[in-house]
Formats: C-alpha cells, structure tokens, sequence
C-alpha cells in the first residue's frame, strides 16, 4: 500500500476479525489514512498485540484492543459503549469477522451450519444494529461489510458459507435502504473477495489434505490475474468505502475476485 495521504482524518473506526489476515491488514490501512481504531477479535491476546503495533507505528492513542466474540450480542453492546470511550463516537464500521464452514448439505450438522451462520451472518445483522445510533452521532458513516464472492459463485462443499455471505450481501443491501430512508448520511456497502492468503485460506488447504504451495497454486490457477489476492488488496478497498471519496456509493457490491465472477 502507498504511503498516507490523509484520506481518513478524524474517522473513527470499529474493525472485527482485526487479531490476523483481513481484519489486521485493514485496521493498518484505516490507522495509516490516519482513522483511530478499535481492533476487535474473539482472540484478544492476538488483537492486543496489532494494537500495541499500530501505535508503535503512527503513535500512540491511534488504536485500541477489545476481546469480542461478535456472535453475542452482550458483547457487542459492550464494543459499540467502548468506541465511544475510547474514539470518542462512531464514523466507520467494518465487519470483517469470518468463519469457513467446509461441507456439502449433507455433510454438515446443525451444529456446523449454525455456527457458520452465527459468526458470519449474525454478526454482521449485530454489528449493524448496535453501531447505528453512534454512527448517527458521528455522519457521515460508513459500514462496510465483508462478504464473499462465494455469496454469488457457489461450491459444492461451501454450503454454509456460500448461504453466510450471501446473507450478508442482501442484509447490506436492506441496512443501506433502511438508511437512506431514514435520511441519514451513513452507507452500507459489501466487499466480495475470492482467494486472499490468510489464515482462513489455509483452512481450506488443509481440508483438502493437500500440500500448501500446490494448493495456492491451483487455486491462483482459476483467477484470471493468475494470482492469489494479497489483504493489502482487500484493505485498500475498505479505505476507499472508508472515505468521504465513496459518499454517493450505498446499497452496492465491490468484487475484489482477480475476474472469477465474470467467468
């Protein structure tokens, strides 16, 4: 990623999942535009240290840590209070939070589809609820909503994540209207990702029992960049739909898929 312009002074910003991958690549992204952040995750140790990282690198009181399993909705009560301690108020919201769910309809039990479904769509319906009335105090906002290019190309054995992040593609949707009706200033947008190298595309290499560097490069075989996405592609984005550059933009879908779904 370029060196900082600027381009988010004065947000303040929520991001979940921010401990590794994703999350992490993009709290660096909002912190160097110059956002403060809260860094959520359900592994507080791992979020803790990105925090103390991010401050070492743009100074201190730029971001801070908070454990928070964004399936409950008592702790998401508590995330949104404590942006408001700690930032002040509320003007961006990324709910990057993300479990893959390997199996076909058959192969899953409830238990399996329930909790893909908990983490990746009920989370998603938590955070945008509970981070309203603060982004309302802080317009214009922004949500940003993680989804997945599996919500529109499906898999076989993705059955529940290909259902999750297809959920989270419409519920940003309803949430953007429900907005706009309303008249406040604050967006709601969806990002679609294919293959990113985190830690939860190791997941899926080690579902298929396969050897990493081979199963990288199958998969960066089906992209017709011919590569795998790296989080700074990802991050770069959030800070675009971060910025007031993005402010006639709501209710849409950005695809950060190398051409998969063109295909």
């Amino acid at each position: 990623m370029t060196a900082s312009t600027g381009r988010l002074l004065g947000k303040k910003a929520l991001v979940t999942g921010a401990a590794q991958g994703l999350g992490a690549a993009t709290a660096e992204g909002l912190a160097r535009e110059g956002a403060r952040v809260l860094l959520t995750d359900v592994n507080g140790d791992g979020v803790a240290a990105v925090a103390v990282a991010l401050n070492a690198k743009y100074g201190a009181d730029t971001a801070y840590a908070l454990r928070h399993d964004v399936a409950s909705e008592a702790d998401w009560a508590l995330a949104i209070e404590h942006a408001r301690t700690v930032l002040g108020g509320l003007s961006v919201l990324v709910n990057n939070a993300g479990v893959v769910v390997v199996g076909s309809v058959e192969d899953l039990e409830l238990a399996d589809w329930r909790r893909g479904m908990s983490v990746n769509a009920d989370s998603v319906f938590l955070g945008c609820k509970h981070a309203l009335p603060l982004l309302r105090e802080t317009q214009p906002a922004s949500i940003i909503n993680v989804s997945s290019i599996s919500a529109m190309v499906a898999s076989h054995n993705l059955a529940n994540y290909n259902a999750s992040k297809a959920a989270v593609w419409q519920l940003t949707k309803s949430v953007a209207l429900h907005c706009a009706k309303n008249g406040w200033d604050i967006r709601c947008n969806s990002l679609h990702p294919t293959f990113i190298r985190t830690p939860m595309l190791e997941v899926l290499t080690r579902h298929q029992n396969a050897d990493s560097a081979a199963m990288l490069s199958k998969l960066a075989r089906q992209v017709p960049l011919q590569r795998i996405g790296e989080p700074e592609d990802v991050a770069s984005a959030v800070v675009y739909l971060a910025s007031d550059e993005s402010r006639f933009m709501t209710a849409s879908e950005l695809k950060l898929d190398g051409g998969v779904s063109a295909m």
